[in-house]
């Protein structure tokens, strides 16, 4: 009998309504990006995104739940997107164009808390490895540019899924474990933001940092589940480009965690 194929599940971008506009763009829309679905799906596992449940929207909160999304699911991928408002880790936004979106924060901690309860395996890939830190009670960078001024790596560029920088990973660490023969110098990734982690939320620790500014690319949770925050984007590294390290075993390291979190 064949084996049934792994469920993930992605967490929704949000469009919020904008005002004044008539047709989808008077509507929220909620989607995700291919790149991300067809990463876990290269490795044959079926990929659902998770909608926002709330109240207003012909569906009563009371009915369905987010945490019946992680009993129903295997595991979960948080995906990139808008920044986070600081609001979230308890600060003032710098500038009102850095006010990100409490919306889908508040979505985004509750899916997350609600499959660490269950024990599922998770991971966040740019803005969800943020996420994750902030859910933890840890605080971003609300602009590297204006807040971190002694870096000179270049963290973010127009060029974006084609914009790459140096990583290291930390030593004894489970990026470490699974690359125990790559060369260190040769080390790069596709990591474009403005916001990153500042201070690490609890039961975290750093798996990997830029080397040059020392700002973590990488946090790991220390529990029981299975728990990565990548702040680069894996879904943009193509195992042909020698250029870019093969984020195929982090994928696999991820699914072997949800297989045995399964069984």
């Amino acid at each position: 009998m064949a084996t049934k194929p792994l469920k993930i599940g992605i967490s929704a971008r949000i469009d919020h309504p904008q005002p004044g506009q008539a047709g989808l763009r008077s509507k929220t829309l909620q989607y995700l990006e291919q790149s991300v679905a067809h990463w876990a799906m290269s490795r044959d596992v079926l990929v659902f995104m998770v909608p926002t449940v709330a109240t207003g929207g012909g569906i009563v909160r009371s009915n369905i739940r987010l945490s019946d999304y992680a009993d129903a699911l295997d595991g979960l991928i948080l995906q990139g997107g808008s920044d986070m408002s600081p609001h979230s880790y308890g600060e003032e936004p710098l500038k009102p164009e850095w006010a990100g979106d409490p919306v889908r924060d508040g979505y985004e901690m509750e899916l997350l808390h609600e499959f660490i309860e269950v024990r599922k395996p998770v991971l966040g890939i740019c803005r969800g490895a943020q996420l994750i830190n902030v859910a933890m009670g840890g605080t971003l960078y609300q602009d590297l540019p204006t807040q971190l001024t002694h870096s000179h790596t270049q963290h973010l560029s127009d060029a974006y899924d084609r914009h790459f920088h140096p990583v290291r990973f930390t030593e004894g660490g489970l990026l470490a474990r699974l690359y125990p023969e790559v060369d260190p110098g040769t080390l790069n990734i596709v990591s474009v933001h403005h916001q990153a982690v500042r201070s690490l939320g609890r039961d975290l620790v750093v798996d990997a940092i830029s080397p040059e500014d020392g700002l973590p690319e990488a946090i790991r949770g220390t529990g029981r589940n299975f728990l990565l925050g990548l702040q680069w984007h894996p879904e943009f590294h193509h195992p042909s480009n020698p250029e870019l390290l093969d984020c195929t075993p982090i994928l696999d390291e991820f699914l072997r965690n949800v297989r045995k979190r399964r069984w």
